[in-house]
Order: C-alpha cells, then sequence, then structure tokens
C-alpha cells in the first residue's frame, strides 16, 4: 500500500486540515512527525468545527493517531486539547492515541524564555507565538531535554532538572524574567505523569508492524517549507525540519516509507507573524482576500498578511520538500476578481532571481515579478468536478502548473469536506 505524506507548501495556514481530514477517511494511521503547539488545524466535519494543535487530525474520522518523537509536546496543553475536543464528543483513550515515548517535553520554562527573548529583541521579533517551541528544540539537540521516558524515572528527572534549571535559570535571570523552583516543576512533572503514560509507547515498532501489515499511513506536516529551519526565511522561520525528509527521523521509520508527497498550497497566499512576504498586499484586495477567506491564524488568532499567489516561491517549496502533487485551496475566494496577478520571480536590487536567497536583506529586498491573468466572474465555491469550474479558472490553475512544476492533482472549493476535486488518488499503488 502507497503511504502519503502532507506539507505545506507555502508559509502554513494553507488548508491542510481539511486535506488531511479528507484523506484520512482513507488512511489506517495518521501521524504527526514535527512541530509543536503552534501548529493549527481546522477541521469543519458536520456542524462541529474542531480546532487542532497537537493531536493528529484522523482522530476525529475514528483513525489511529500517533505523535512522533519529532514533535515537541507540552504535557499541558494536550492535556487540555484531549479535554476541549472530548467536550465536543471525541474521546480521546490510549487506544485511539499513541505518543512517541522518546519525545520532548515543552515546560512552562521553555515558554518564559521563548516570550523573554521575544521582549528582548525589540523591532527585531520573529513573531513567535511564545509557546515555547524553539527553545525545547534547542534543549534537544543540547542534550538536557526532559522527554516522555523520564516520567517515568524519578530518580533520572531529578537530576535532569538540576541540569536543565541551571541552563534556563540562568538565562531568565540574564533576561530580568522571574526563575523557577525545582521542586514546584518536579511536582507539575510527576503529576502529569500518569496522565501522559498510558499513552507512551515506542512508536517507532507500531509504525514498522503496521507497513508490514500493510497499513495506509499518513504523515501530517505542520507549519510548511518557507518556515522550515533549513529551507525557509531564515531567521523567521519555525525551530523544526517541515519538508518531507523530516518524516523518517520524526516519526521513526525509514526513509523509503515516506510515500507519495502531497504539497498544499493557498490559490493565493498568506503569512502569519513577522518575515518577508514580497507579494504582500496592503491595498483594498488584500483586505478582500482576507475578509473572504476569513484569515485569522488557528493558534494566535492574529489577522494573516494576505497577497498574490507567488509561483517562484511554491517552485521552491516543490524542489526542496519533495513535493510531487499540488493541493490548491481556496480558490473560491479568488471568485470575481477582474485581474489576477502571479508571482513569477523577485527584483533584487537590479537583478533578476526565480527563487528566494537566503540572504536576510535580499529577502527584505526583494520585489515581486509579476504575470497578469484575467480572472474569472462565475463561481467555483462548492465545484466537485472541473467540468464545473469556469474556463478562466482552469486556465489559472493550468498556468499555476506549469510556473511551479509540478501538477495539481486535488483541489479545495470550499471549507466543506466533500466539496474537493480529485485529479489524481496520492494513496493509489
Amino acid at each position: 500500500m502507497a503511504n502519503v505524506t502532507i506539507i505545506g507548501a507555502q508559509w502554513g495556514d494553507e488548508g491542510k486540515g481539511k486535506v488531511v481530514d479528507w484523506l484520512a477517511s482513507r488512511a489506517d494511521i495518521v501521524v504527526r512527525f514535527q512541530g509543536g503547539h503552534n501548529a493549527g488545524h481546522t477541521l469543519v466535519v458536520g456542524n462541529q468545527t474542531y480546532k487542532l494543535s497537537l493531536l493528529p487530525s484522523g482522530l476525529v474520522r475514528g483513525k489511529l493517531g500517533i505523535i512522533g518523537n519529532g514533535v515537541v509536546i507540552d504535557p499541558i496543553a494536550l492535556l487540555a486539547e484531549i479535554d476541549r475536543v472530548a467536550a465536543q464528543g471525541l474521546a480521546v483513550t490510549p487506544e485511539t492515541l499513541r505518543i512517541a515515548d522518546n519525545a520532548p517535553l515543552i515546560l512552562p520554562v521553555h515558554a518564559a524564555i521563548d516570550s523573554a527573548r521575544e521582549n528582548a529583541r525589540g523591532d527585531r521579533r520573529i513573531g513567535t507565538t511564545g509557546r515555547g517551541i524553539g527553545p525545547a528544540y534547542e534543549d534537544k539537540v543540547a542534550r538536557r531535554a526532559i522527554r516522555v521516558c523520564d516520567l517515568a524515572e524519578p530518580q533520572t528527572l531529578d537530576w535532569r532538572l538540576d541540569e536543565f534549571l541551571l541552563h534556563h535559570n540562568t538565562l531568565l535571570r540574564g533576561l530580568g524574567a522571574p526563575t523557577f523552583d525545582k521542586t514546584a516543576l518536579r511536582m507539575l512533572l510527576l503529576d502529569l505523569a500518569p496522565k501522559l503514560l498510558p499513552f507512551a509507547e515506542p512508536v517507532w515498532e507500531r509504525l514498522a508492524n503496521a507497513r508490514r501489515a500493510g497499513a495506509r499511513i499518513l504523515f501530517e506536516g505542520a507549519q510548511a517549507v518557507m518556515l522550515d529551519v533549513d529551507h525557509g526565511t531564515y531567521p523567521y522561520v519555525t525551530s523544526s525540519n517541515t519538508v518531507a525528509g523530516q518524516v523518517a527521523a520524526g516519526a521513526g521509520i525509514g526513509p523509503n516509507a515516506v510515500g507519495r508527497v502531497l504539497g498544499i498550497a493557498k490559490a493565493y497566499c498568506t503569512r502569519v507573524g513577522a518575515g518577508p512576504f514580497p507579494t504582500e498586499l496592503h491595498d483594498e484586495t488584500g483586505r478582500t482576500l482576507g475578509e473572504r477567506g476569513r484569515e485569522f491564524g488557528t493558534v494566535t488568532g492574529r489577522p494573516r498578511r494576505c497577497g498574490w499567489f507567488d509561483a517562484a516561491l511554491v517552485r521552491q517549496a516543490v524542489k526542496v520538500g519533495g513535493i510531487e502533487g499540488l493541493a490548491l485551496t481556496k480558490l473560491d475566494v479568488l471568485d470575481g476578481v477582474a485581474n489576477l496577478k502571479i508571482g513569477v520571480g523577485y527584483d533584487i536590487d537590479g537583478s533578476t532571481y526565480r527563487h528566494l536567497p537566503p540572504g536576510t536583506e535580499m529577502q527584505a529586498n526583494a520585489r515581486p515579478i509579476y504575470e497578469t491573468i484575467e480572472g474569472w466572474a462565475g463561481s467555483t465555491r462548492g465545484a466537485r468536478s472541473y467540468a464545473e469550474l469556469p474556463a478562466q479558472a482552469i486556465k489559472y490553475i493550468r498556468r499555476i502548473e506549469e510556473l511551479v512544476e509540478c501538477p495539481v492533482t486535488l483541489l479545495s472549493t470550499s471549507p466543506e469536506r466533500d466539496d474537493t476535486i480529485l485529479m489524481q488518488d496520492p494513496f493509489a499503488d
């Protein structure tokens, strides 16, 4: 059986939640492999709207959800999310959710460090969510992380906290922020242990057995390629690798299990937080896109910056992300826009580029080179076949395919799950 990996092809918030939900009905297992609770997926199921941050989206379809070791887990946020969806009628139990026992934890200290450092940056803020994701990844690499498995070993926890707090309390003092007490933090973790440990296991073994049994596995990415810590618009990025190559390390499977890679992109472009955005619109068109698309961050609640589709950016994401097919979402938001623009490259200090260079100043100075294409007067909203689309909308899609050098294999025409046009089944053998 073919597996499928879904990643964002822009700066996140592309509508991955709906696409994952739609594909999860055909999968057996859905796996989160990177990121933390700074990710946000909104799922509309009947008259219920689920806003998920850590829980794999497949849980709402009764599929087994797995949180891999590549995810940094805030146990308080996770348990609160489980309670929240339970209040909506979705029970999450150790039978439906498994967590990698070697996954690192996000503790209150991490959020304090995150906020203190962001405040110290002043005008050069990165725009983090302040949830401690970056500091938690730093601890993982520095080998001082507290992991899920450590909750089962109080004696290990004791000396690990000494090392942990020696580092972080020193930083907090230097930033003029309150420090943390070891006894209180230890008691918090020991209180969380019996609530979290029933979900924990070596998920790499479960995934190996599932593959051997021929199960279909859907790997669900968070954020997007242009927020990748290596390949994104650094330093305005997340703290993990978001490309499909991270699936193997972040889930504990071999690279040959990644399967087909589907990239998600909006028919226009948005971004939350700081950082370069060459095709951003500050005019009435930008406001219209934001209002029609209801562009507010699922996690942050902040308005998203809106702009034209940046084909040069998505082409770059296709290449470094390993994307084989593109899912284009929110096409209906462009209904009635007379003239559409597509970014095809950048002018940077008089030189032309087909990709966004890694230099911070060059990215800040990038000016889009546009191609204009006629819009359409008809409606695409709710279309479920190409035959229902206006001819000019099809032309727009075809031009995007040419520019990003990747076929559009799935099209979303509204937030409703079934308002989807499938051109190529990513699960097909």
